[in-house]
């Protein structure tokens, strides 16, 4: 594995980075939560938006249809999402600290946000949903890149998608994402601008996840259909 140096020169969104110290990754789609919930419960598809991140070129091919149209649910996603006019308005938040890593920061939140989002998960629903989905990847262990499947033991045991509910959980994974990033150093900012910020960013959310849920929902069809998924 390369060791990451450092070079004076600015990252770019939605590729992945190597982190600091020479392992692990910092992926572009942190909103593991959100690529869960938009696989609507397809196991293949789940499968497949949830490692996307963690296959490059073409290794794609080598998985099955089903998992093959995860990836794409998830890039068109990654793609809305980037482009969607309530996510610029967040990630002008955290533009002056993260630069283009606002967008990463920003995957992070609208975790929060969707995990807090009583019109979709009660506390209850959101403890079974995250359970079921560590349950599906769990039972496809052998398509699981390794990078990921020993993320994947990180992200039960901690159960990073309940926690993106709470305080704590937001200061974990924001401290996760700039631990791993080559060129971040503090993660206090973004939890500071979150929380000075809660309400704006909590309006940008609302106007966002209708529309990146109908998105997503017919990608969901198109690519089903591409792929010939049941």
């Amino acid at each position: 594995m390369r060791l990451c140096v450092k070079k004076k020169r600015q990252p770019q969104r939605r590729k992945v980075f190597h982190n600091k110290k020479g392992f692990g990754l910092l992926t572009s789609g942190m909103n593991f939560l959100a690529h869960a919930y938009l696989s609507f419960d397809h196991p293949g598809i789940l499968v497949g938006n949830m490692i996307s991140d963690f296959v490059k070129g073409k290794a794609k091919f080598s998985f099955s249809p089903g998992i093959q149209a995860g990836m794409d649910l998830h890039r068109a996603i990654d793609d809305f999402t980037d482009h969607h006019a309530a996510t610029k308005k967040a990630k002008a938040v955290f533009h002056h600290e993260y630069r283009l890593y606002s967008g990463a920061v920003m995957d992070v939140i609208y975790d929060h946000y969707l995990a807090s989002d009583g019109r979709i998960f009660s506390d209850e629903g959101l403890k079974n949903f995250s359970r079921g989905i560590y349950d599906v990847l769990e039972r496809n262990t052998a398509h699981l890149p390794i990078r990921f499947a020993q993320m994947l033991l990180y992200m039960k045991t901690e159960d990073w998608l309940y926690h993106y509910r709470f305080d704590h959980g937001m200061k974990k994974s924001l401290s996760g994402l700039v631990r791993r990033a080559a060129y971040l150093s503090d993660s206090a900012p973004a939890f500071r601008l979150f929380t000075e910020h809660y309400a704006f960013l909590k309006d940008c959310y609302d106007e966002f996840i209708p529309d990146v849920k109908s998105f997503a929902k017919q990608q969901f069809g198109i690519l089903s259909s591409r792929y010939d998924v049941s």
